[in-house]
């Protein structure tokens, strides 16, 4: 039964749209009032309700038969920005050129996001937390649109365009609201030209496809000075070429046992007529670790929104222009992404954070191990955490016994009994103020 329900909402869904575009406000105002009439006069011994019904049918018969003929010779083109970010909408451009031999009248234009359907596995799984009525959660219409909404993650109007001369090209934007983290996919854009009466359009669509990357909200963070010193990081040769106390000459000496070749200082060795090699100091430089709880505990969706918005912001904020950032979080396995002069930016960290989700990994100890293990490593750690229970107290405790200065913040809306002194709290309905307070 959930499978027919879901077969049938991707249906309605698929109509719905197909009917926006093809039918203009007007002549769904018509359409209803056919609908009324047909009901009221149903009896047409005693009411003339039935010729109000002929009149509209005959008027979108005709319009629907007029607006078959798809207009030619269009050409249009969709551009969008690489970019946006939460709640501020951004501009995609829209060139329709007219290669016909009259004026084009009538049209509007609208872009089309990619199939935003969720699979029968999210529909599924999407029962389990529905707040709706028993029918509600029964039926899954309004879980599904609820769920295509989020994937489409983005809502835009239309607009009309004034009359295109024959040959010319006009330029359009059309203001896209992002509601979310995440990726608008564009599918292209149609144009839409009204028949005479004005109540059906015919379409030209366009497959121009784009992707907007949505970056997480950014917050204003104070600026942290990181008590941590310089750490040696075996195996860091390629990273401490470009960051830091890199693999600095210091001088040349004689050939060892096992000394690699690439080290052979080739002028000097034929000078002297032995090998001569060079030598280098140890790397040393900063490494800090930005640690994201993605174990999100029931209820508490909105912390961990506002948890990434928290880490973006800091992402945003520490140095690494002599120093690394690691961000570290879970989905299904620990991922680890490094930060720094020559490596990976802080837009591209914005960008991961925008598509990070929840963990499906079972258990906390799996982010636990992935920063323990790089502990000796590191000179501070910055951990956002979602819950204070006794495996995130744990990983905090251990950082601190190590010596590693650890800032802890956790995202909830109460503070726990048991709180130690060091914990800082971030109250998800009052970021700004809280992160002000640190």
């Amino acid at each position: 039964m959930q499978s027919f329900f879901h077969r049938g909402a991707g249906l309605a869904l698929q109509l719905n749209r197909w009917l926006e575009a093809r039918i203009t406000p007007t002549g769904r105002g018509l359409g209803a009032l056919a609908v009324i009439a047909a009901a009221v006069g149903v009896d047409t011994t005693l009411t003339l309700a039935y010729q109000i019904f002929c009149f509209a049918f005959a008027l979108l018969a005709l319009a629907f038969l007029t607006s078959l003929r798809a207009p030619r010779h269009l050409a249009l083109k969709l551009s969008a920005p690489r970019q946006a970010s939460v709640g501020l909408p951004f501009d995609c451009r829209l060139e329709l050129a007219n290669a016909a031999g009259r004026v084009l009248r009538g049209v509007d234009l609208r872009v089309e996001f990619a199939d935003s359907r969720p699979s029968f596995e999210e529909f599924r799984r999407g029962a389990s937390t529905e707040r709706r009525n028993r029918y509600d959660r029964w039926l899954g219409y309004y879980r599904y649109m609820e769920f295509a909404a989020r994937k489409r993650n983005a809502r835009a109007a239309e607009i009309s365009l004034p009359e295109v001369a024959p040959g010319a090209t006009v330029s359009a934007r059309i203001a896209i609201t992002p509601l979310g983290r995440g990726v608008i996919r564009l599918a292209g854009a149609t144009a839409m030209r009204r028949e005479a009466l004005g109540l059906m359009r015919s379409l030209w669509r366009t497959d121009s496809a784009a992707r907007v990357v949505v970056l997480p909200k950014r917050y204003r963070v104070p600026r942290l000075a990181f008590p941590g010193a310089r750490r040696y990081q075996q195996g860091g040769v390629a990273l401490a070429g470009r960051v830091g106390e890199s693999e600095e000459f210091v001088s040349l000496r004689e050939y060892r046992p096992g000394d690699p070749l690439h080290r052979v200082h080739w002028k000097t060795s034929a000078r002297l007529g032995k090998p001569v090699m060079k030598e280098y100091q140890d790397e040393f430089f900063e490494r800090h670790a930005l640690v994201l709880d993605t174990f999100v505990p029931g209820g508490a969706e909105q912390s961990f929104e506002e948890a990434v918005s928290v880490a973006a912001s800091f992402a945003c904020t520490l140095d690494t222009q002599e120093s690394l950032l690691d961000l570290v979080f879970v989905e299904s396995r620990a991922h680890r992404y490094t930060a720094g002069r020559g490596l990976l930016g802080a837009g591209q960290l914005l960008e991961l954070l925008a598509a990070v989700r929840p963990a499906s990994a079972a258990d906390f100890r799996v982010l636990a191990g992935s920063v323990l293990e790089r502990r000796a490593a590191l000179s501070s750690c910055l951990l956002l955490l979602l819950a204070w229970d006794e495996p995130r107290r744990r990983l905090a405790e251990q950082l601190a016994a190590s010596g590693l200065p650890t800032l802890v913040l956790l995202i909830s809306d109460t503070t726990p009994h048991d709180a130690p002194s060091w914990l800082r709290r971030i109250d998800p309905g009052r970021v700004d103020e809280s992160l002000a307070r640190l």
